[in-house]
């Protein structure tokens, strides 16, 4: 099946149950199906030397990592002032509509907001660092229901509190909590009451949004917990299989083995999964009723921080880690597990999205942006400009919708023209 075909049915399917709104938006983390693409085309191919145009800045968005989510002519942000997390909502011309608190953010370090908001028709759903799981309307901010989710079910997170993003399917609205109560709970999106949860695998939350995938004539969340790569029987709320990704893969780095970030890839059967300090990446395949997984190959190089990777054709990018201050670009056979190619660029690692045949890559500590050409044999920086407001690392990934590129750099957004004339 060509990739194209494969998109179109899947988007298909998931305008079908309401997860999505229009092609071209970027209703949540890491786009239409959390795997960091955009379908969008005619976008530019070189930018000038300056970088593409800038459109706006938004100024006042508080501390936070968070990306922005773009639908039906808005733009939406999280952000973090006193100890509390609120929602922004701009319109196309960066001109603020509304700001609402609706939480608490982690009080221990790096408590600025981490959710990107899930957008879906006049809905915004978010989950603050404390673990409170919020519905509001996209119209004026109001909160249409709020639960205290970790307190409800007894939550336990690593020493960075909960980094998660809504996950949206049908009627269901999903939250991670792990601790010794349960590990997934499935949320009614219009009331917030619990629909089911699932069993408990005693483990800590990772930082780690989740993805859907079908498989076997089901709709499976996968997600990584502190120890686990698991799916989830979405109508059931099963837990169908657990894979022990720290125990299967020890490290010299034990302390660290269970600080979980990057959203799982899922093509053509196979899980893709990485993390960062010194972690293997692993690749899995699903049984094709989907209620197993085996282990296909691993690769001890990509060990992904939690800047994101992202699939185009046989070949995986991303950045790895070889320390907190830096990493290579690398490109990674899908196939094989095969390194195709380290690359130094800045000294530096980052996110990465990908659109229109060209990976648009972050350097987190220089404020870099980079438009790269996605090709296996090699990281080809075509273009490059430097962000120059905002303070603190350049970890929010970056939005891509309609010919535009949106980067967050601390209480900073910046929206730029991308499309090609």
């Amino acid at each position: 099946m060509n990739r194209r075909l494969h998109w179109n049915l899947i988007l298909l399917g998931l305008l079908a149950t309401g997860s999505v709104t229009m092609a071209g938006e970027w209703p949540q983390f890491r786009g239409p199906l959390r795997n960091g693409c955009s379908e969008e085309t005619g976008l530019l191919k070189r930018w000038p030397e300056a970088g593409p145009r800038q459109l706006w800045t938004a100024e006042g968005l508080g501390e936070g990592w968070s990306s922005a989510a773009v639908s039906q002519g808005r733009i939406y942000i999280t952000g973090m002032e006193d100890k509390k997390e609120f929602l922004v909502a701009l319109d196309l011309k960066g001109q603020r509509q509304w700001k609402k608190v609706y939480g608490s953010a982690w009080s221990g370090s790096f408590p600025g907001a981490r959710t990107t908001p899930t957008v879906e028709g006049n809905r915004v759903y978010v989950i603050s660092g404390a673990g409170e799981v919020v519905c509001l309307n996209t119209a004026d901010g109001a909160i249409l229901w709020q639960i205290n989710g970790f307190d409800r079910f007894k939550g336990k997170t690593g020493e960075w509190g909960t980094a998660e993003s809504v996950l949206i399917h049908e009627n269901k609205v999903f939250y991670t909590p792990c601790g010794d109560q349960t590990t997934v709970v499935a949320l009614d999106k219009m009331t917030g009451d619990t629909l089911w949860s699932t069993e408990s695998l005693n483990d800590q939350s990772g930082y780690v949004s989740a993805i859907l995938i079908e498989r076997g004539g089901k709709t499976i969340l996968v997600t990584v917990t502190g120890s686990y790569v698991i799916g989830v029987d979405t109508a059931q709320g099963k837990i169908l299989w657990r894979y022990p990704y720290v125990k299967n893969h020890p490290t010299a780095l034990e302390r660290r083995l269970r600080i979980n970030t990057v959203s799982p890839l899922y093509w053509n059967g196979n899980l893709f999964v990485t993390s960062g300090y010194d972690h293997v990446a692993v690749m899995l395949k699903l049984s094709e009723d989907g209620t197993k997984v085996s282990l296909k190959w691993v690769n001890e190089v990509l060990d992904c921080h939690h800047g994101g990777v992202v699939r185009v054709g046989d070949t995986i990018y991303g950045s790895n880690w070889e320390s907190n201050a830096g990493g290579k670009w690398m490109g990674l056979k899908w196939t094989t597990g095969e390194t195709l190619y380290e690359a130094s660029w800045n000294s530096n690692k980052g996110p990465v999205v990908y659109a229109d045949g060209m990976l648009y890559c972050c350097d987190e500590d220089l404020f870099n942006v980079g438009l790269v050409r996605a090709a296996p044999e090699s990281f080809d920086v075509i273009s490059s400009f430097k962000i120059t407001q905002g303070e603190d690392k350049l970890w929010a990934h970056p939005s891509i919708s309609d010919g535009r590129l949106y980067v967050r750099h601390g209480e900073f957004l910046m929206a730029y023209d991308i499309k090609a004339r």
